[in-house]
């Protein structure tokens, strides 16, 4: 082949992505006309603008007819950020979430929520859930629970005192890079992050900066923001905060344990519709009398029904006592389930749903 045939070849295959894109526009824009027309319709109707199982039926309806070669993964990142577009068609969507912006709730908000939603940090865990029971955002994100460190107590408290419902799950993989102006090990003198995140790395710490303070702080977003202004410091962050904060990658991935996964929860004012594959979260004070513990779980095993996690935690009104959360397998709908859980509630103070949400994948 000749090298001129060969630019011939190129120009053409050129032109075709173009003409392609111009297809995708089109059909952008005539799919953004018909997500208008059910903004009306749902006005009209005075239904929800957000139904989080629509969402989810069209990704798994994609991933399924997808034959490649283009990615799986990025089948799904494409059409979230056109579902996000879509959605600001209808109604403006604000989400509040724990931040300062680019810590690691920060990406799991983007990665469920898109790019086109209004996202609003807030300081605190309970300033997160203020927002959403005021209506002044229609969802909320909260960080419950890591796969290394284990559970966010400040989450677990608010569902005592809050009626708002965990509506969706996000699993973000969590990687911490060591960031710093210079991008030189030898240049550390000093290493800023979350106390979690510095818990994550403490290994590494010992083994490749040892004698080197480590300073707790608010967050890793807010350590990469006091990294940016000294040179002889390095912050324990993601690769995200290291755009924000124009800083250099010192070493990538220097978290002690592989497959390290924080899981968020989206708080909403609503419970969530069945999607088939679904999880529910409860929590419940059971009495005090021998063999409670072995009593509260025989409904769901003379059931079947599979508990993915148990955790306790101190009433803070009452010494030795202790309120249980409890995750499931299953939509509260469920016969099952709803047996299960009344079963439950006739060894127990009190029992609270705090939601039936779609399982992460």
């Amino acid at each position: 082949m000749t090298p001129l045939s060969a630019t011939r070849n190129l120009d053409a295959l050129r032109r075709e992505i173009d003409a392609i894109d111009d297809a995708i526009l089109d059909l952008l824009n005539r799919r953004a006309g018909l997500v208008m027309e059910v903004g009306q319709v749902k006005t009209a109707e005075k239904r929800d603008f957000h139904v989080p199982n629509r969402e989810r039926e069209i990704y798994e309806r994609l991933l399924a007819r997808n034959a490649g070669p283009f990615p799986a993964e990025a089948v799904k990142s494409v059409f979230r950020e056109i579902i996000s577009a879509s959605l600001a068609l209808e109604a403006p969507m604000k989400v509040a979430f724990l931040g300062p912006r680019a810590t690691f709730t920060h990406l799991a908000t983007m990665q469920h929520f898109g790019l086109a939603a209004e996202l609003v940090a807030q300081k605190s865990i309970p300033a997160v859930f203020e927002e959403v029971e005021k209506g002044r955002a229609l969802y909320g994100v909260v960080p419950v629970e890591n796969s290394t460190e284990g559970m966010v107590s400040h989450t677990l408290d608010m569902f005592m005192e809050s009626d708002l419902k965990i509506n969706a799950e996000i699993l973000l993989e969590v990687s911490h890079d060591l960031l710093s102006r210079t991008g030189r090990l030898d240049d550390v003198k000093k290493v800023y992050s979350h106390p979690q995140a510095i818990a994550q790395c403490r290994k590494w710490l010992d083994n490749n900066l040892p004698g080197v303070p480590v300073v707790d702080v608010a967050s890793t977003a807010l350590a990469a923001q006091i990294v940016s202004e000294d040179y002889a410091a390095a912050a324990i962050a993601s690769e995200f905060a290291a755009a924000q904060y124009d800083l250099k990658v010192v070493r990538t991935r220097i978290e002690d344990q592989v497959n390290n996964f924080t899981r968020f929860l989206v708080v909403g004012r609503k419970m969530a519709e069945r999607s088939g594959d679904d999880k529910t979260s409860l929590m419940f004070s059971v009495k005090d009398e021998p063999g409670i513990l072995y009593r509260m779980l025989e409904p769901f095993a003379s059931r079947g029904v599979n508990l993915s996690k148990i955790e306790s935690r101190p009433l803070k009104k009452k010494a030795w006592e202790y309120i249980f959360f409890l995750d499931l397998v299953g939509h509260i709908t469920d016969p099952v389930v709803a047996e299960a859980v009344q079963d439950l509630g006739h060894y127990c103070q009190f029992v609270k749903i705090l939601g039936s949400y779609p399982r992460a994948k």
